[in-house]
């Protein structure tokens, strides 16, 4: 009997599990990332061992005829846990709230698993049954009540996960709602296969034979509700992942300029440790902000006050909020000061910094550099600060702004 409609999904939840393993050693106590990672791995496990090959060889390796049946009511009972407790982990709130109902989810649906395995050690089921298990011992005793039992705790999840995701749906925007709605989708499905489920067993309480619905139907579109409803997980996770990398790169871009403003001036702008360019971008904007730091303190005999606040003055006058004037005037500060310390080739202002009485401007509190970046290239006040070298820093500025 061939089982690729089980092995693949099995194989691409466990591809997507391997992925996760690194991020999960890395951080093991995330409960989000803990939450995932389990999912991923019981959805695995489902289709893995619901796989007819899979049940005739777990019946014949532990010599219990049918004992694949409770093992898969199991597994499909703890995936209903994982969904619930993901969503509980991933909606957030109090973190003692959050703890509280994850505990309940588990104790309840461990409670439901001691359940099965109890009514299928009570029960008798000598006829090995691989694809209509459900629907070959719906009246028999014990046998019944434990597919009553999954069925009925399938549901409770899936209309649980429905009721969750599209009420929080209706609250959120963006990629997390579009993931949200996609997971409603999927358990739609689920919940269309636990109705041709319980359709086909109770039909067989009755005398009538519906067993295509539970061997045939049910099969394809638990596999479809699952596909669909791990997408939807999924894809807000990657899409966030995506736009944290997008807007840090966004942001070692827009460090450009205030960088090579600076480069020149930096004490380890040739022979400091370089990081390769293939290094995460993390680390790559680190190293940006710490040759931007070096080179700061190179200038710093060179920062005049009086620059930065015709800087700031002049850029209130240009109708920039504070925030923004701020930014332009030390950014208009840094740029003549770089053309003073080209004036300077000998270093005479350093090495007279120490006994000059009045002491320079600093940019010790803490500063916006994006937006210092960002006016060095586009502020006509900054423009107006880099003065021709050789004159005194802000001199230029003066004249121009006066």
């Amino acid at each position: 009997m061939d089982g690729s409609s089980y092995y693949i999904p099995a194989a691409a939840m466990g591809l997507a599990l391997t992925f996760k393993a690194p991020a999960l050693a890395r951080s093991w106590r995330d409960p989000l990332l803990r939450s995932v990672c389990a999912l991923m791995a019981l959805a695995g496990l489902v289709f893995f061992f619901a796989a007819p090959p899979t049940i005739a060889k777990v019946n014949d390796l532990t010599g219990v005829t049918n004992v694949s049946a409770p093992l898969v009511y199991c597994l499909l009972s703890a995936f209903s846990a994982s969904c619930l407790v993901l969503v509980v982990n991933w909606r957030g709130g109090p973190p003692e709230r959050t703890r509280r109902t994850t505990r309940r989810i588990i104790t309840g649906y461990g409670v439901v698993i001691v359940a099965l395995v109890a009514l299928f050690a009570l029960g008798d089921a000598p006829v090995e049954r691989l694809v209509d298990f459900d629907t070959y011992y719906a009246r028999t005793p014990y046998m019944r009540e434990m597919i009553v039992l999954y069925l009925l705790a399938l549901t409770v999840a899936g209309v649980a996960m429905n009721f969750m995701c599209g009420r929080w749906a209706l609250q959120v925007r963006g990629w997390l709602r579009v993931g949200l709605l996609i997971i409603v989708t999927g358990y739609l499905f689920n919940l269309a296969y636990l109705s041709t489920k319980f359709t086909a067993v109770v039909a067989r309480w009755y005398g009538h034979d519906l067993d295509y619905l539970s061997s045939d139907a049910a099969p394809v579109l638990a596999s479809a509700g699952a596909q669909i409803s791990a997408v939807g997980f999924c894809l807000p996770l990657a899409c966030q992942r995506v736009g944290d990398s997008w807007s840090t790169w966004a942001t070692y871009r827009r460090l450009g300029p205030l960088w090579r403003e600076l480069r020149p001036v930096s004490a380890h702008a040739d022979h400091g440790v370089r990081i390769s360019w293939w290094s995460p971008v993390e680390l790559q904007v680190t190293q940006r902000e710490s040759d931007i730091h070096d080179g700061m303190l190179g200038l710093y005999p060179y920062f005049d006050s009086e620059v930065r606040s015709r800087a700031y003055d002049a850029a209130l006058a240009a109708g920039s909020d504070p925030v923004h004037a701020q930014a332009e005037a030390d950014a208009a500060m840094v740029a003549a000061a770089v053309r003073a310390r080209a004036a300077d080739p000998e270093g005479r202002v350093i090495s007279s910094a120490g006994t000059d009485s009045a002491p320079a401007a600093s940019l010790e509190v803490p500063r916006d550099l994006v937006r210092m970046s960002v006016a060095l290239r586009q502020s006509p006040v900054v423009a107006a600060a880099r003065g021709p070298a050789g004159t005194r820093p802000g001199s230029d500025f003066h004249e121009r702004t006066r």
